[in-house]
């Protein structure tokens, strides 16, 4: 493809987390790749335990690979060099450009400042070199002046690579206005130079009621909202951020059943839940409810129980114990009910675990219900993987298992037997299993009838990648129809708007 005359680059902010920068990028990403343009997404920094494996072996954010598919792109380490793992409150695992590094604090990421800032310059530039526009994403909130002499991903890096920024909020939470007032009064005279103007994301009702609000905050910050996005319901697969799986809530939309019979599946809300998007799989049949379950009472006349995975294996096994929840599954698994395990949650089903490598605890019980045993290694498996009868997935996990006597629940990768199969309660460390339809669709069916929920009828055409590709268009429809994209388009040819004002609050 030739180059487009559109070429620059610009810096998606948000008032908060959640606020939409992930979908606004996304959005823009998938308007400017229909319309020719050569666009790549970046986001400097992540902390997410949500991820997915690129094609040389690394991991990066789950939004970036969202990100890019609606670039038309394979994910790439570039996309998100920097990732934080949260494993506790204080601790995080520190990946660079897809490689696990070892474990950080919040004081011991001051002393990786400089190599991580030298990594995400080169990174930025070398995407810009290769495509006419990259659209950065930022992290959490600009207005954390707290960590602003540490910030990679938002006025640090549009500072550093001078970047134009928009600020986009959620008002479906209320307070935007003051919110995208703050977030600018709060920064200083150089950082808030940067910012050019705002997006209101998850709008309802009538624009005319809040277009004098934003006429007043243009009149006071000099700076225009670029559009109003409304709130679409269609809008909820690939959500990275942890808000994005509210304790207890459903998952999804789910379309009515084909047969005369509801699936229920509880999802475990575990405290430091990985990969939380395995479950979407399943949300998106028709037929099949998915709640997030944080206590007993909502595993209870669940048809099926998910132990999604984890990047503290080990502390969350003993959250499940103190919770009660580790008994009711056994009390599941003792009458037959249906139970999966992805990752971390198949090694907790196990007999035990050792791990000197992410807790430090050693050896400790599982909950029994599978024979088998997980070993921790300093080592961390990253892979894409797909089967001889072509399943794909991949895996991202430190524990491997040391010894089985489960059947396997399937043929892996190498031609060896992958998971564990023991009557109704299944295993894997294969992400995004379920994403494969056919396979999904037959696993269903064995669940439903185990279940008794034999008026169960797995739809035969739900198509996971395609309704991921639909939710990309969505979102530059949205895009396309509620922003002024060619003033955001703009701000890549032309940079920071000149002789923006600075405000000054005491």
């Amino acid at each position: 493809m030739t180059s487009s005359p559109l070429a620059g680059a610009l810096l998606v902010a948000g008032t908060t987390s959640d606020a939409g920068k992930s979908v606004l990028v996304a959005g823009l990403c998938r308007l400017l790749a229909r319309r020719g343009v050569r666009v790549a997404p970046f986001k400097a920094q992540n902390m997410s335990n949500n991820s997915v494996v690129t094609l040389d072996g690394g991991e990066i954010g789950r939004a970036q690979a969202l990100q890019a598919r609606a670039c038309g792109l394979e994910p790439s380490v570039r996309f998100n060099p920097v990732l934080l793992k949260p494993g506790g409150d204080r601790t995080s695992q520190l990946v660079v450009r897809g490689r696990a590094t070892g474990s950080v604090g919040a004081r011991d990421y001051v002393a990786h400042r400089e190599a991580l800032r030298a990594v995400v310059a080169e990174d930025l530039a070398s995407l810009r070199a290769e495509f006419d526009v990259v659209i950065c994403e930022g992290a959490g909130s600009p207005a954390e002046i707290n960590l602003r002499a540490t910030d990679l991903a938002n006025l640090g890096l549009a500072r550093a690579a001078d970047l134009p920024v928009i600020v986009v909020g959620d008002i479906d939470r209320g307070g935007v206005l003051a919110h995208f007032f703050g977030t600018l009064a709060i920064l200083d005279p150089d950082d808030q130079a940067r910012i050019a103007g705002f997006v209101v994301n998850k709008f309802r009702g009538d624009p005319a009621l809040l277009q004098p609000g934003l006429d007043t905050l243009q009149d006071r910050t000099g700076r225009p909202t670029y559009g109003v996005v409304p709130f679409d319901d269609a809008l909820w697969l690939d959500a990275e951020d942890s808000l994005g799986t509210t304790a207890d809530s459903p998952v999804g939309r789910p379309g009515r059943p084909v047969g005369t019979q509801w699936l229920r599946v509880a999802a475990v809300r575990l405290p430091r839940i990985s990969n939380s998007t395995d479950v979407e799989a399943l949300a998106c049949e028709p037929g099949v409810s998915v709640q997030w379950a944080t206590d007993p009472s909502r595993l209870a006349d669940a048809d099926l129980v998910v132990l999604p995975g984890s990047k503290a294996t080990v502390h969350d096994l003993e959250w499940l114990r103190r919770t009660g929840i580790a008994a009711e599954i056994r009390r599941r698994v003792e009458r037959g009910g249906p139970v999966l395990g992805i990752c971390g949650g198949y090694q907790m089903l196990g007999r035990r675990i050792v791990d000197d490598v992410e807790s430090g605890s050693g050896a400790v019980a599982g909950l029994g219900v599978l024979d088998l045993d997980i070993e921790f290694r300093p080592d961390k498996v990253l892979r894409r993987v797909q089967s001889p009868t072509g399943l794909r997935g991949y895996e991202i996990h430190h524990g491997r298992v040391a010894r089985s006597t489960d059947p396997a629940w399937f043929d892996g990768a190498d031609g060896a037997g992958e998971g564990s199969a023991r009557n109704a309660v299944w295993g894997t460390h294969w992400h995004g299993l379920l994403e494969n339809d056919a396979f999904r669709r037959d696993w269903l069916t064995e669940v439903a009838e185990r279940a008794g929920r034999r008026g169960f009828v797995a739809a035969p055409d739900t198509d996971v990648d395609a309704l991921r590709t639909a939710q990309v268009d969505l979102l530059a429809d949205l895009v396309e129809n509620s922003l002024d994209v060619e003033a955001v388009t703009a701000l890549l040819a032309e940079g920071v708007p000149a002789g923006l004002p600075v405000l000054t609050v005491r």
